[in-house]
């Protein structure tokens, strides 16, 4: 595995793109993952092409379904109407969302205002261990996802080749 292109980033963004690799690299099913900002926009993703890396031994899907935009968009629309629907219960903030589909899994879960991890993996992975991830990556990523680091990693995925 290629470490991912941290040139020029700060200490906190590389930390969360460690993060983000530890995830993907250590929980069993994960298919990919996409941080969203609150706006909608992906600001990290395990898609190769978009900034971070996959691990070589376990194959990811290709074309639209594996493209991280796509992720992203799901995510940030789910988020979006989960959020809707809190608030039409009144039943306050939406900590995380899960949706089982007959081929795999979509996790959603708020990082801190409003930004959004997205997790796809496969139909047989273990929800429990995917969502304590999650939640760790949530718990370490929560404080270091200042506006600052929010609008470097935008920028960096927009420079990505």
């Amino acid at each position: 595995m290629t470490a991912p292109s941290t040139y020029g980033l700060s200490t906190q963004a590389r930390n969360l793109q460690w993060l983000l690799t530890d995830l993907v690299e250590e929980v069993p099913g994960v298919n990919s993952v996409a941080v969203v900002s609150s706006d909608g926009l992906l600001l990290l993703s395990s898609d190769p092409g978009a900034g971070t890396v996959e691990p070589a031994d376990r194959p990811r899907p290709r074309g639209p379904r594996g493209a991280s935009a796509d992720l992203a968009t799901i995510v940030s629309g789910l988020g979006s109407l989960t959020t809707g629907a809190a608030a039409l219960m009144d039943s306050g903030s939406v900590k995380q969302t899960m949706v089982a589909m007959e081929h795999g899994s979509v996790f959603v879960m708020a990082i801190s205002d409003g930004s959004l991890l997205g997790v796809h993996a496969t139909p047989d992975c273990d929800i429990s261990v995917v969502a304590y991830h999650m939640a760790l990556f949530v718990g370490r990523a929560g404080h270091v996802l200042t506006p600052e680091v929010r609008s470097e990693l935008r920028q960096s995925m927009e420079n990505t080749p």
